[in-house]
């Protein structure tokens, strides 16, 4: 029978043994899980076993069989999503952290870093020393929370209290554009509000949110007697990396009286591409703001920030009823917690999670490791990919960009000669084979009703021949299944 208790020295030892089958994982050819013969999914199946294995056994299971069927979303040449596979040092101090400090409470230096932390991403971020935040596992959370603060104070300036007596019957709008995430939908639903009160505002050419349709729906509401909530705009769409006209949006959100909110999950630490920085003008009008690090700054997945003006929003929208068993459970009965104290800061109170880990040693360590410069360099070098994969697209006969980068983000096709060709059918097959028969992990999306290769930029082991090798891997792929010679499948 396996040893039950878990001895004090054995975390080194597994760790290090992990740590190499990773390694030698991150540099093995990618497997395809689906592959025929392929058994993980038998060995993975089957009720939970009587009697463990014990530790020896269970960690020789995982590096056997779960982790070489993963996604490989740490190598060079994944791009699919606007989520990556997480660099070394936030992964190695994220395991560390697991057992050091397993949540957020009390003051402790994790504590502190979780302050710290939000302080240095807001600044780094172009937010400003005035907007304060909370940490949550990911986008859709970091909205929800922003909007709960949205509709917290858009009821109370109509003299309600929404967290304590709901909506009252009272006709509430909220407005984004058509490209805004889809989260956005979900949180309002969550909320109570309602997704048919979520106005879809159109865009333009560049699929920014068209400002003359954001005043006309503002308008048409007013007169209805309608109160809104807030307006979203997108600084860095997911799609295609497109940023909303920032401070038209902001100006018209507050001279109707509704709350302002920045979705900047992905694209939010593009204001650091000194090229790009002037579409984040009016990014200070911001009531509200979200950034994922578990994106761009490459932290394990679970992280994302929301700040706000005013976190006494947060902490009315949010906060809890008393507990005894929390109450001063730690300092007493006369802990006194005040917002701006350097008493423990009561994140708890400000979000929907009350068991958290700390998120802030994170991006912290990040921070530390690569400073503001080197995360500018890597945020300039992603959005210098997507330029790359676009100016070869254009200079190719058979190739042609359908979204121009923004940021990190290109959308292009391959476009057969011959006119009766199904572009959409070769592009399609074009995605499934890189995905099937390459390293290359990519996504696709539609723009203006036409599919497109959709390569995202966020990852930090990303080289410009990985990028290379990818477009000459599509001119080649769309060659083959239009039926060209190897002759003509060059350049040309």
């Amino acid at each position: 029978m396996p040893e039950q208790r878990p001895a004090v020295g054995d975390i080194g030892r597994y760790f290090g043994q992990v740590g190499e089958a990773v390694d030698d994982w991150m540099g093995a050819p990618k497997r395809d899980p689906l592959a025929p013969g392929s058994d993980w999914q038998v060995r993975l199946s089957g009720p939970a076993p009587e009697h463990g294995l014990g530790a020896d056994a269970t960690i020789q299971a995982f590096i056997d069989t779960v982790l070489p069927n993963g996604p490989r979303l740490t190598s060079a040449s994944s791009w699919g999503w606007i989520t990556t596979g997480p660099t070394t040092v936030p992964t190695v101090i994220a395991a560390a952290t697991m057992m050091a400090s397993p949540q957020r409470y009390t003051i402790t230096a994790f504590n502190r870093l979780e302050e710290l932390s939000l302080e240095w991403l807001a600044a780094m971020c172009g937010l400003g020393e005035h907007m304060k935040g909370v940490y949550s596992s990911g986008g859709s959370t970091a909205n929800l929370i922003a909007l709960g603060a949205a509709r917290q104070w858009a009821l109370e300036q109509a003299g309600l209290d929404p967290a304590a007596s709901g909506l009252d019957g009272r006709p509430v709008a909220l407005y984004t554009s058509t490209q805004a995430h889809h989260t956005v939908q979900r949180s309002v639903a969550v909320l109570g509000l309602g997704r048919e009160h979520v106005r879809a505002i159109p865009t333009d050419r560049s699929r920014r949110m068209d400002l003359s349709a954001l005043e006309a729906a503002l308008r048409e509401d007013r007169a209805a007697g309608v109160l809104p909530i807030a307006v979203i705009a997108a600084a860095g769409t997911t799609n295609t990396g497109a940023i909303d006209p920032l401070r038209g949006a902001g100006e018209l959100a507050h001279e109707y009286g509704a709350w302002y909110h920045v979705d900047g999950a992905y694209g939010l630490p593009g204001y650091l591409d000194p090229r790009v920085r002037p579409l984040y003008d009016g990014l200070e009008l911001a009531d509200s703001a979200i950034a994922d690090p578990h994106k761009w700054l490459g932290a394990p997945v679970g992280i994302a920030a929301t700040f706000v003006r005013d976190r006494s929003i947060l902490h009315r929208a949010f906060t809890q009823e008393e507990a005894d068993y929390l109450e001063g459970a730690f300092a007493g009965d006369d802990i006194q917690v005040s917002l701006d104290s350097m008493g423990p800061v009561p994140y708890a109170d400000f979000a929907v999670e009350l068991s958290a880990p700390p998120r802030g040693v994170l991006v912290w360590a990040i921070l530390v490791e690569l400073g503001i410069e080197g995360m500018r360099r890597r945020i300039v070098d992603d959005n210098d990919f997507a330029r790359h994969v676009a100016a070869r697209a254009h200079d190719h006969p058979r190739l042609e960009v359908l979204a121009e980068p923004v940021l990190s983000i290109c959308g292009f096709r391959y476009r057969p000669t011959a006119p009766a060709a199904d572009i959409d059918a070769i592009n399609r097959q074009i995605l499934r084979r890189l995905a099937r028969e390459t390293q290359i992990v990519v996504s696709s999306t539609v723009v203006d009703g036409q599919f497109v290769l959709r390569p995202c930029f966020i990852n930090a082991r990303t080289r410009l021949p990985d990028v290379d090798a990818f477009v000459d891997i599509v001119i080649r792929f769309g060659d083959e299944l239009s039926g060209l010679s190897a002759g003509r499948s060059g350049s040309s």
